[in-house]
């Protein structure tokens, strides 16, 4: 059977001042207590922020709260009436909706079929479309989010499918909406724009839970916010009474760091090169074209741009995992040679190292021991015995030396890397390379899921490295880690470079209307005050 979209008559006057109130909510996985006790109340028609590290409990909250998972204990309360939220279907029925990270859409429907889909009156699909577009024509007039309902959902920006996401949950009678990490694929404009969207939703009467890791967000667009740490609820605040400071140290137990302390870059002799390189991803679509870049010893050149315009090719051909189609790599004078199924190790070799994107999947092989994984890539060197046989002891000894060094915790070397922290886990990627003593470090997402108190220690290490001279190419989706750590700034937009900015004077505006593919003439002058 298929299930009805709720009746969008005017709901009666809710009993409670509270949309969701969440009391003594426990949740376990095997040994991991994931939720603890956990107490939560959300006002009615507010924008209340979730934040916490890597592993606090924030997404299983909030999964809970949306039926994908059950708490093993506790008390869900919906407008002041208690609920056993089965699924998602019946968290749907009570009036939640979840904009999930990564976009639930079927990417050849258009907007009106996607939004439909699963929420059909009958059996006959027309008299559905065409209902369905009335009420969704009345929807974007009421919350100003205007999509056209018979464009493509491929054909359309990323900023626009999310809307889609959002018009999906509103169709089907939301009335609290949780949003996970949501601009973690926007251009800077396009989150402004959902700023705007979320305002107009909370004005509207709508409550929006936000889950982010963006301190600066949460100053921006909520008016409370709620802290987890280690699974536990630590305190909620009214955010025009706290700071990022504070935030931020309740997230991670200490006083922590948030700039970027770094002394101006002091350049030499150009390291890397690349020149006019063309690359194609695995179905044979060129997603480099024709990108020439220089990085010089002592610097910190950053590439901005929204994720999947290019970047991750690029990197993955610089550092010899990908075949490019033409073009070459010049490692501190000497071309390389970067095709066949060797071609990161001649990379390696020439003095090239490489923290990629996706830690779990490309730089780790999680079921390894850590020690393991300190040497991957370089288990043929001297030191690990340099022949057939390996050095077992040696390997371990330099494993136990990069722990200390980058504090990874806990202090395990023989412990499998699946069961460290996702920060943990970067900081071993992270220690591999380094310790090599690299000329170039190509680094890729540094930064991407890791914890707020890693995040310090991380960019800590990367300035340390430029100021031993050495040439850092940094790909990073965080506009503002760019902006803070790179001493030069290209912006990528559909494969090419399309600008390079000055960090010190060049507005976010600026580099956001680059990275949606507006010139750099003309994205300066639209930036102006």
């Amino acid at each position: 059977m298929n299930p009805q979209r709720p009746k969008t008559a005017a709901a009666p006057a809710p009993a409670s001042r509270w949309a969701i109130e969440l009391e003594k909510i426990n949740k376990r996985f095997g040994a991991v207590h994931a939720n603890k006790d956990i107490d939560l109340k959300v006002e009615r028609g507010t924008i209340h922020g979730i934040v916490g590290e890597n592993g606090a409990g924030k997404s299983t909250l909030m999964s809970i709260l949306y039926g994908f998972y059950t708490a093993d204990s506790g008390t869900i309360k919906v407008d002041g009436t208690e609920r056993h939220i089965t699924d998602s279907r019946h968290a749907l029925a009570l009036g939640i909706g979840m904009v999930h990270q990564h976009f639930m859409l079927v990417e050849n429907f258009t907007v009106l079929e996607n939004v439909v889909l699963g929420a059909e009156d009958s059996a006959l699909i027309a008299p559905s479309l065409k209902r369905a577009r009335a009420e969704l024509e009345r929807i974007e007039d009421e919350y100003n989010l205007v999509v056209d309902p018979d464009a493509v959902i491929e054909d359309i920006s990323v900023g626009q499918q999310q809307r889609v996401e959002i018009l999906k949950a509103l169709y089907r009678g939301a009335q609290t909406l949780i949003l996970d990490e949501p601009t973690g694929v926007l251009t800077p404009k396009e989150a402004d724009d959902l700023f705007r969207v979320l305002e107009t939703l909370r004005d509207q009467g709508k409550t929006v839970i936000l889950i982010t890791h963006k301190l600066r967000e949460i100053m921006a667009i909520t008016d409370s916010v709620s802290v987890m740490r280690q699974g536990e609820m630590v305190k909620t605040l009214t955010t025009s009474e706290t700071n990022p400071e504070e935030i931020a140290e309740l997230m991670v137990g200490r006083r922590v760091l948030l700039r970027v302390d770094k002394g101006p870059a002091n350049p030499g002799k150009t390291l890397l090169e690349v020149k006019n390189l063309v690359v194609a991803d695995d179905l044979g679509v060129v997603r480099v074209k024709d990108v020439s870049l220089s990085v010089r010893a002592g610097e910190i050149v950053g590439i901005a741009g929204v994720s999947g315009n290019g970047q991750s090719e690029l990197l993955e051909s610089v550092t010899g995992m990908r075949d490019q189609r033409s073009g070459t790599v010049v490692v501190n004078g000497r071309e390389l040679s970067l095709k066949g199924d060797d071609g990161a190790a001649r990379a390696r070799a020439a003095g090239l190292a490489h923290v990629p994107e996706d830690r779990q999947h490309m730089g780790l092989v999680t079921t390894f021991e850590e020690w393991e994984n300190a040497i991957l890539g370089y288990q043929d060197a001297p030191e690990y015995g340099g022949g057939p046989f390996l050095d077992i002891e040696a390997a371990r000894r330099k494993a136990a030396e990069q722990i200390k060094r980058f504090d990874v915790r806990p202090a395990n070397n023989r412990l499998k890397t699946a069961n460290f922290s996702g920060g943990n886990q970067q900081k071993i990627v992270l220690a591999r390379e380094m310790g090599r003593d690299p000329d170039v470090l190509i680094v890729g997402q540094p930064t991407r899921g890791v914890d707020i108190g890693a995040i310090e220690f991380i960019h800590n290490q990367i300035i340390a490295m430029r100021d031993a001279g050495k040439a850092i190419l940094l790909v990073s989706v965080e506009l503002d880690e760019i902006r803070s750590l790179a001493d030069r700034i290209l912006v990528m937009f559909d494969g090419q470079i399309v600008g390079e900015a000055d960090p010190a004077t060049a507005s976010e505006g600026e580099i956001g209307l680059m990275m949606a593919g507006i010139s750099q003439s003309a994205a300066a002058l639209e930036a102006r005050p």
